[in-house]
């Protein structure tokens, strides 16, 4: 939650500012940086994943050495998204339909956030090792200390420096700085951080690599199928689109029980699935389920009730106001679906089928987004709403009935390997996942400590 409170008070504060162009100012920037924020998750996605495997396997030293080696790839990576964002800020803005003086408001936020990247990249994938290590109170505390930041440099800067977006926008960068400093400071004494290896470093690309980049295309595929409901949402205007980016930073607070979720069962499914207990991942996975009806069931009641007071919250008016009425009455519902698809990802990107997940996600950004919202958009900005949630329900189901098959079948592999193998070591289940160490991860796993 406090990872998506810090842009939902820029938000915020913004809309205290009673102007239209600035709040959907806010609404382009969140389209372009949840693109770079995907590939940010990706990489902690992997970091976490890749360590919590070797951490499970005992194998700790390994988990220092291509996690360590692995955050210089994380810098490279980020650090030239982050300039290429920068250069080409234009014309990705008027791809996503931004023009005017909302446009001019975004350009000098994207510029000004954008090549501080690295930092944000960085604090998230050390952050991830916390969570691979067991230590999530910590990992907490990190962004917990993020929000902390943002509470105060902004209302500092946009009100008391008078500096409006820009000020958001040095707020942002500020807070990455305290997130990247805070990760290193709980993470040395877990004893996961060494010297980045030269040697060691293409072995971690690789190990890395067979997660990271299937799971960063998964991520892309959200703000992809959302930028394009941002630019139909522009063809009615500033207010559609600040409806959109309240929306947009509503939902993320709202469901962040969803998020903290699939961030925090991923290394508990690692762990299992690296010591074998494969009937310890399917309950894993019941249990997330249960727990997403329950969050989607009880924050539909919440923002039913609480409409108006957000509405007036946020300064919201005309078409603005009518797309959160709508959001808040019926269409939250269709989050259990998002919320499946989200923990069917968690499955295939730590149990060795990450395409399954890239698959899903670009499945439900593309046919489940395109086609639903073309097909609803004479309904006005409402039928963007409308279609962007209704192609959610077939992709949801779908992927969460892949998942249950990827552990039976997991199981039966293991059953077959057990009864082949005298030796619990033979039946590892980092058989049937190539991974890589100095030499070679599957001679390492597969020697007996």
């Amino acid at each position: 939650m406090a990872v998506f409170i810090v842009d939902l008070l820029n938000l915020f504060y913004i809309s205290l500012l009673h102007n239209p162009a600035l709040t959907a100012a806010i609404g382009f920037c969140g389209a372009v940086g949840f693109v770079q924020l995907a590939v940010c998750i990706g990489l902690s996605i992997a970091t976490s994943a890749v360590c919590a495997k070797f951490l499970g396997a005992g194998r700790g030293d390994l988990a220092r050495k291509l996690g360590s080696s692995f955050m210089v790839t994380v810098f490279i990576l980020t650090s030239l998204i982050g300039m290429l964002t920068y250069f080409f800020a234009t014309p990705i803005l008027h791809l996503f339909g931004a023009y005017g003086h909302g446009f001019s408001e975004a350009l000098l936020y994207i510029k000004t956030v954008s090549p501080f990247l690295p930092l944000i990249a960085l604090g998230m994938a050390l952050t991830g090792l916390l969570r691979a290590v067991g230590d999530a109170k910590n990992a907490m505390a990190v962004t917990i200390l993020g929000a902390l930041a943002t509470a105060l440099f902004d209302p500092i800067l946009i009100f008391g420096f008078k500096l409006g977006l820009l000020g958001a926008a040095l707020s942002t960068v500020l807070t990455r700085f305290v997130i990247f400093f805070a990760a290193i400071l709980y993470l040395r004494p877990h004893n996961l951080l060494e010297k980045p290896s030269l040697k060691a470093w293409p072995e971690a690309n690789k190990v890395m690599g067979h997660i990271a980049i299937p799971a960063i295309l998964t991520n892309m595929a959200t703000p992809i199928g959302g930028a394009y409901i941002t630019h139909s949402m522009a063809k009615f205007g500033l207010e559609a689109v600040a409806g959109q980016a309240v929306i947009d930073r509503i939902t993320p607070v709202a469901f962040a029980f969803i998020f903290a979720l699939t961030g925090s069962v991923g290394p508990i499914i690692s762990q299992n699935y690296g010591a074998g207990h494969m009937k310890r991942v399917r309950e894993t996975l019941l249990c997330s389920l249960k727990l997403v009806g329950l969050c989607v069931a009880f924050m539909w009641l919440l923002l039913a009730l609480l409409q108006n007071q957000i509405i007036i919250l946020f300064s919201a008016t005309g078409t603005t106001a009518a797309i959160i009425h709508l959001f808040c009455s019926w269409l939250i519902a269709g989050h259990f679906f998002i919320g499946m698809l989200f923990v069917a990802n968690v499955v295939f990107n730590n149990l060795g089928y990450p395409l399954f997940s890239t698959l899903f996600n670009w499945s439900r950004a593309t046919l489940g987004t395109i086609p639903f919202v073309w097909l609803f958009l004479h309904f006005g900005p409402k039928g963007v709403l409308y279609g962007q949630f209704l192609g959610a329900v077939p992709f949801g189901i779908c992927a969460i009935w892949a998942a249950f098959h990827v552990i039976k079948t997991l199981e039966k592999k293991q059953r077959q390997s057990t009864r082949s193998f005298s030796s619990p070591h033979a039946a590892s289940p980092f058989q049937d996942v190539p991974l890589a160490t100095e030499d070679s991860a599957m001679a390492e796993l597969n020697t007996p400590p």
